[in-house]
């Protein structure tokens, strides 16, 4: 059928592909009809690949190679800890959007400590329009201003930044919509503090889910199984959780390629570094003001290429060219 077909599209050709590969089927005995069905089925088959191709070929230039579509197997070794000062304090870093109806009473519930530490709480205001500055900060939070909006990845790029900057014991990250709850923050810590964890996960699927949208839900059950499948994390139950925990090194270390989000591309990049994985059960409630700013189009056009230079570095693809990977389709679910 191959050969028939790769002769019916050269100079002089005896026709279309579907005729030259139904003649072939029915010269080797098959009858007419079925091989007028192959040959319609083959033709199809050749079309949606090229439409694919096609596709992820306008995201990500020349799919010349299919690159590294998972973590590889042998990682680096787990990174070593410096010793942690008595008085080092736990970090909890607050990206805000316009976000004025729910900030302060986020940072109203953030502990003031976590077993003896003093808790920083940090909000950085990614551009907003209305009170969310001003609210945060006198519900008591010290405030980062970014100036003019450039997305949640910057934000928290810019958190750990600041937080890593006041040497601390560990790092907490919580969004600030009031989805997840900042009573959880000592049990996230005491996983990276207890050394259990580098990067522990507060996880919504181990623990208790409120309300979530059935799309949703399906959403994030579809994306954590793709983040599982390419970390070679068995562990990972929630791969899109806004509440996550650092130690001063995971959090010096991360590296956040985008402005428009972080959840699989953090996760891999320190996962990928050897970093030690965990998950802390937490309860979840959808947010009740405000929008989610995720948008399929612009996640997209973000995340494929980074999630891409992820899986394959420098050392990598200066070998093999570029390449493109499977990524899932929505994120910050």
């Amino acid at each position: 059928t191959i050969a028939a077909q790769a002769l019916a599209i050269t100079p002089g050709g005896i026709g279309s592909y579907e005729a030259a590969a139904t003649a072939a089927l029915v010269g080797f005995g098959a009858a007419a009809g079925p091989a007028l069905a192959a040959a319609i089925v083959a033709h199809a088959i050749k079309t949606l690949y090229a439409l694919l191709v096609g596709a992820v070929a306008l995201v990500v230039p020349d799919p010349s190679y299919p690159g590294r579509l998972r973590l590889p197997r042998t990682l680096p070794r787990r990174p070593g800890r410096a010793s942690i000062a008595a008085d080092a304090p736990v970090v909890v870093v607050m990206p805000a959007y316009n976000e004025q109806d729910r900030v302060a009473d986020v940072v109203h519930r953030v502990p003031a400590e976590v077993g003896g530490r003093l808790v920083i709480r940090l909000v950085v205001d990614d551009g907003s329009t209305d009170d969310t500055a001003a609210l945060a900060a006198a519900a008591g939070a010290q405030v980062v201003s970014l100036g003019v909006n450039q997305g949640l990845g910057a934000a928290v790029r810019r958190g750990l930044a600041e937080a890593v900057a006041l040497v601390p014991a560990c790092v907490v990250y919580l969004d600030s919509d009031g989805e997840y709850p900042p009573e959880a923050i000592p049990d996230l810590a005491e996983a990276v503090l207890s050394h259990r964890a580098d990067y522990a996960v507060g996880s919504r699927f181990a623990g208790r889910i409120r309300r979530m949208h059935p799309q949703r839900r399906v959403g994030n059950i579809l994306l954590t199984c793709w983040v599982r499948w390419m970390t070679r994390c068995r562990d990972v139950t929630d791969g899109q959780s806004g509440m996550r925990a650092f130690s001063a090194e995971a959090a010096a270390d991360a590296v956040i390629r985008h402005d428009y989000n972080y959840a699989q591309v953090l996760t891999l990049n320190l996962l990928g570094k050897g970093y030690a994985y965990g998950e802390v059960p937490i309860s979840y409630t959808f947010r009740t003001t405000g929008v989610s700013f995720v948008r399929l189009g612009p996640y997209l056009r973000a995340v494929l290429p980074v999630v891409h230079a992820e899986l394959n570095p420098p050392a990598l693809t200066l070998s093999s060219g570029r390449s493109f990977g499977v990524v899932g389709v929505s994120a910050g679910l």
